[in-house]
């Protein structure tokens, strides 16, 4: 028979440097569930993706059991990382920070399409590029399938 469900944790952690420090630690505390197993195999699946933020679903059973998924990285990190800048603008419809372009953005929403809820990578992208404004980052050229 199948474990009964008692609820869900979403979490963010960095690949590989999980520890029963906050924020991790009262989390899983609170849930009852065995803090040190989770950070040693969470560390042991993300260990190819060595200090990139990865969002968890931790599903906890009624019996203090779990199980997880990790998530791709959230598309604003990505974005972060192909642009080498520290953050996104304070003011974005007014302030800057970045370029990015057509190219870069379709390599990042080809990673984040299996999180995503689009079934064309076209549609992906529309929604980095999204998030790249929504952070003042501009993206710059026509779009690949706008006619010229």
């Amino acid at each position: 028979m199948a474990k009964e469900v008692t609820g869900y944790l979403k979490l963010q952690v960095k690949g590989g440097q999980a520890n029963p420090a906050p924020p991790i630690g009262p989390a899983l505390g609170s849930k009852g569930l065995n803090i040190m197993d989770f950070c040693k195999q969470f560390n042991a699946r993300s260990q190819d993706k060595q200090g990139q933020v990865l969002p968890v679903l931790i599903t906890i059973y009624n019996d203090k059991s779990f199980d997880f998924v990790i998530k791709t990285p959230p598309a604003a990190v990505l974005i972060m990382e192909a642009i080498k800048i520290p953050k996104g603008s304070k003011e974005p419809n007014r302030q800057k920070v970045g370029s990015i372009t057509w190219a870069q953005v379709k390599k990042i929403a080809e990673t984040k399409m299996p999180d995503l809820n689009a079934f064309k990578v076209e549609s992906a992208m529309k929604m980095i590029a999204g998030t790249a404004r929504s952070m003042g980052v501009t993206v710059s050229g026509p779009a690949p399938w706008e006619k010229q």
